[in-house]
C-alpha cells in the first residue's frame, strides 16, 4: 500500500513541477543500496553530495520507498542503483522516472552478461548480488567514474584520479583476502547462509554456497528448506553457519536447531554483511571493511 501511495505521490509530483531546482556546483546524487553509496562517495569526493535511500541492515529485496523519498529522487542530478531487479519494489519508480528524463543508472550495466550468475528464480534472470566478487567491482568503478564524467566534465579530471586511487585499493583487497582464504582447505569451503547472496563470493574463491532462503528474501525458508539444508550440513561435516545483517536470525536459528536435534553439533559463526554494510563510521560501514570482516569470520568458522 505504501508503494501505491509513493508511486502516486512521485507522478503528481512530477506533473506539479515544471522545471527541478537550479543546478549547483555540486552534483546531487541519489543512491539506492549502501554499497553503491560508499563507492559513489570514493569516486565523487568533495564534488558530490550523496544520499543514500538504504541505511544498515536494510534489505534491498523488500525496501519500500517512503513519501519522503520523492523530492530527493526527483531533485537529483543523477540516481545510481544495483538493477537486475534487485530492488524489486523500486523497479516501477526507476521506469517512471526514465520516462520523465530523470537519469538513472544501473551499475551492473557495467558488467557483460558473461560475468553474471544466471538464475531462473529471479525476477531478471541473473543474481543480483554482483558486489560479491571484488573484480565485478572494479568494472562496476570503472563504469560509475565515466557516468558522474559524462554527467560533469568539468569534474572529469577528479572523478577519474578518484577512481585510481580506489582502484588500487580494491587491488589490495583483492591480494589479502586471496591470501587470508587460501589458508582454508578447500574441503572446508562450504558456506552456509541465510540467503543465496554468495554465489559470486563462491565462484570467486571456490566455495560451495547454500543459501537457506533463495536469492531474494521476498519469500521466507519453509520446513522442507531448513530440512534439506540440515542434511547438507550433517553430511559434509558444516562446523558453522552464518547469520546475514540484513535477514532475521530466526531462520539459521531454526537451522541449528534442526541440525542438533539429529546429534550433529554445528554452531552460528557469527553474522555477514550481505545486502547492506555496517554502521556509518565503522570499518564494516565501507565496501572494503566489510569484506575483510566478511571473509575473517568465515575463515575463522571454518578452520
Amino acid at each position: 500500500m505504501k508503494q501505491i501511495i509513493f508511486i502516486t505521490l512521485f507522478s503528481f509530483f512530477i506533473l506539479g513541477c515544471k522545471e527541478k531546482k537550479p543546478k549547483s556546483d555540486k552534483f546531487h546524487i541519489v543512491t539506492t543500496t549502501s554499497m553503491i553509496t560508499d563507492l559513489v562517495q570514493n569516486i565523487g569526493g568533495d564534488k558530490v553530495v550523496v544520499q543514500g535511500l538504504m541505511g544498515a541492515g536494510v534489505d534491498p529485496h523488500l525496501y519500500k520507498a517512503s513519501e519522503g523519498d520523492v523530492s530527493k529522487l526527483f531533485n537529483a542530478d543523477m540516481i545510481l542503483y544495483g538493477g537486475l531487479h534487485l530492488e524489486g519494489k523500486l523497479v516501477e519508480v526507476f521506469e517512471k522516472m526514465q520516462k520523465q528524463n530523470i537519469k538513472t543508472v544501473a551499475v551492473s550495466d557495467a558488467l557483460d552478461k558473461k560475468d553474471l550468475i544466471g538464475s531462473t528464480l529471479f525476477a531478471s534472470n541473473y543474481d543480483p548480488h554482483i558486489w560479491f566478487d571484488i573484480t565485478n567491482w572494479e568494472k562496476i568503478t570503472v563504469f560509475v567514474a565515466d557516468q558522474l564524467s559524462a554527467a560533469r566534465p568539468e569534474y572529469k579530471t577528479v572523478f577519474q584520479a578518484n577512481a585510481q586511487e580506489y582502484l588500487k585499493k580494491l587491488k589490495t583487497l583483492r591480494e589479502e583476502v586471496e591470501a587470508e582464504i587460501a589458508t582454508l582447505p578447500l574441503d572446508k569451503r562450504r558456506l552456509v547462509t541465510a540467503h543465496d547472496a554468495f554465489s559470486y563470493f563462491g565462484r570467486a574463491y571456490q566455495f560451495e554456497v547454500v543459501g537457506l532462503q533463495g536469492l531474494s528474501t521476498a519469500t521466507e525458508a519453509g520446513v522442507q528448506d531448513v530440512q534439506k539444508t540440515a542434511s547438507y550440513i550433517i553430511d559434509h561435516k558444516v562446523k558453522a553457519v552464518f547469520i546475514e545483517s540484513s535477514v532475521p536470525k530466526r531462520t539459521v536459528e531454526a537451522l541449528q536447531a534442526a541440525v542438533n536435534s539429529k546429534n550433529h553439533k554445528v554452531m552460528i559463526g557469527g553474522t555477514l554483511f550481505s545486502d547492506a554494510l555496517g554502521n556509518p563510521g565503522t570499518a564494516e560501514g565501507t565496501y572494503i571493511g566489510m569484506f575483510k570482516f566478511n571473509v575473517h569470520t568465515i575463515v575463522n568458522a571454518l578452520k
